[in-house]
């Protein structure tokens, strides 16, 4: 009997090839199938784990940067301050066409109106869009009943400074006495000061003391109702002993705007028919009483915490950029802290004519910077050739405001070290080279102190006329 022959596949020779392409063929999608297990664990982690997990604080961690880059002097320094800082100071022609030399840290006030105010005239051309919102400072946060306790003050305040008194029915007479005494005016300036008189300290008068320095034979006018007392006269003996031209008027807003597009809105005002809101009242009319004074006497508004660092002669309808456009040099905010214009200007007007028209008593800003923002951006948009605003000079920021709101508390530290007095000294140098004055913003810096050989006291030591030590005191 013949054996039939083994089949092929029962060979152990055969089977060998088999078992390793299977095992060739499983290798790599095993690695798929782990591979898959892996992407769908690492999914599943990050949606459904990752969240429950702690994090830290981003306003810790924004407090450790804060604190570190405040702990130096360089906090006054922003980008753009360091910009004009790096070049070389332009020259500033005034606009009688004398100029005033940059070679003197001192006296000199290089203004060229055709080169440095250019780039912001050619906003004509392309006008700018509305001042972005917010860049001004914040006001505090409060609750709804310190905003019920805050309206019902203004309330108040507005029958109080709204009412005709004796000592406002004085206004006219004492600014006509004022301004036309011989001899004339070398300039008129006007101050308004709406809050208590315990609130006019050290600090406000240090600027006044500025602007006679540098003004010896200009005339101020400050409209307070607070100021026109004999506490506020005691407080100002020392420069009317000195022969200085100053006087006080309690403010009087029928007189004032009579005849302007707010005359119809002090009287909606007068009968109840106007909500004040639940910003302080006083920085609201304050807005108003300054536009007034400027439109019906024609002159210098300056607040009460601008320093003055030169003379102001040669500077004429004018108001300055608080912010510009990094990009394109452009002015992106005026700051209505400083105005110079002529009487009965009509952009005067329109400020006016905006405030009636768009009035809020509870938007911070939105009656003052904001609005004169607003203002001569809407002037840009209808006149698009340069021949719109050739009645306007827009100064760039560091002729009032070198230093941002948000910076200004590095200004009033001493420096430390040979490094910190060497920042100090080049500041100082060029915040005099560069600027009119500066603006301390009070609101940010009223509670410091103005330590001795900082650069706020340095400037102001530069500008006294009592030139006391009480510069480095306490704002009280």
């Amino acid at each position: 009997m013949v054996t039939p022959p083994a089949s092929p596949t029962m060979t152990p020779a055969a089977r060998k090839p088999l078992s390793l392409l299977l095992l060739s063929l499983s290798l790599p999608v095993l690695l798929l199938l782990l591979s898959l297990v892996f992407l769908l664990s690492h999914t599943t982690f990050s949606l459904l784990i990752c969240p429950l997990l702690p994090r830290p604080s981003s306003s810790r961690r924004n407090a450790t940067s804060t604190g570190t880059s405040s702990a130096s002097l360089g906090v006054s320094m922003d980008r753009t301050l360091l910009a004009f800082h790096a070049s070389p100071p332009p020259s500033w022609r005034n606009a009688n066409g004398t100029t005033h030399g940059t070679s003197s840290a001192r006296h000199g006030v290089s203004m060229d109106k055709n080169k440095t105010v250019q780039a912001f005239h050619s906003l004509a051309a392309v006008p700018p869009p509305p001042p972005p919102l917010p860049a001004a400072p914040a006001p505090p946060a409060v609750n709804k009943m310190s905003k019920k306790a805050s309206a019902k003050r203004n309330k108040s305040l507005l029958k109080l400074l709204l009412r005709s008194t004796p000592q406002t029915q004085q206004f006219a007479a004492r600014a006509d006495e004022l301004f036309a005494a011989a001899p004339p005016c070398t300039g008129r300036f006007f101050m308004t000061w709406l809050s208590p008189l315990a609130q006019f300290g050290r600090r406000e008068l240090l600027v006044l003391e500025s602007l006679f320095r540098w003004h010896p034979g200009a005339c101020l006018l400050i409209a307070s109702d607070t100021m026109d007392t004999a506490g506020g006269m005691a407080r100002l003996s020392p420069f009317l002993h000195l022969g200085l031209r100053l006087a006080v008027a309690s403010p009087d807003f029928a007189y004032l705007l009579a005849g302007t597009p707010a005359e119809s809105w002090l009287g909606a005002v007068q009968r109840g028919g106007v909500s004040p809101g639940s910003v302080p009242l006083g920085q609201n009319l304050s807005n108003l009483l300054r536009l007034a004074l400027l439109y019906r006497y024609g002159g210098v508004y300056l607040d009460a915490d601008v320093v003055v660092l030169r003379p102001f002669s040669g500077l004429r309808n004018a108001i300055g950029a608080q912010a510009v456009d990094e990009a394109t040099g452009r002015w992106r905010r005026l700051n209505n802290a400083v105005m110079v214009f002529d009487r009965g200007h009509p952009l005067l007007r329109e400020f006016i004519a905006e405030f009636a028209a768009a009035f809020d008593g509870s938007k911070w800003g939105h009656n003052g910077p904001y609005l004169v923002s607003r203002v001569v951006a809407a002037r840009l948009r209808r006149h698009r050739s340069p021949a719109g605003i050739d009645d306007l000079t827009v100064l760039p920021p560091r002729a009032f405001y070198p230093v941002h709101w948000s910076k200004i508390g590095g200004l009033f530290v001493a420096p430390k070290d040979r490094k910190g007095e060497r920042w100090v000294k080049a500041k100082v140098e060029n915040i005099r080279g560069e600027s009119f004055g500066i603006h301390l913003w009070n609101r940010e810096s009223r509670r410091l102190e103005m330590e001795e050989g900082s650069v706020v006291a340095r400037l102001v030591s530069d500008s006294c006329l009592f030139c006391n030590s009480s510069m480095f005191l306490k704002q009280e």
